[in-house]
């Protein structure tokens, strides 16, 4: 009987010890999947943040046109009204 007492005894040390590294381990490779799910996340928003930005410029630019086209109408409309008076 002290056999098996004394084999269940090291089995319960060493399984301990491989149990605690086992969880070690387990802990870091979960760790690393939410570090790459947070990466991606954030290289995700900023190529939203691209794509937002470059759809900006291209509005501002439309708009810089439009009131460009604006000042020379109304500079027209300014000359007509000053050669009315």
């Amino acid at each position: 009987m002290s056999e098996y007492l004394y084999l269940l005894t090291l089995l319960l040390f060493f399984g301990t010890i491989a149990l605690a590294f086992g969880m070690k381990y387990l802990a870091a490779v979960r760790q690393a999947r939410s570090r790459v799910l947070v990466e991606d996340a954030y290289r995700e928003l900023a190529e939203k943040a691209v794509e937002a930005q470059s759809k900006n410029a291209s509005s501002l630019a439309a708009i810089e046109a439009e009131v460009s086209q604006i000042k020379t109408r109304l500079a027209s409309i300014d000359e007509v009204l000053r050669a009315v008076e």
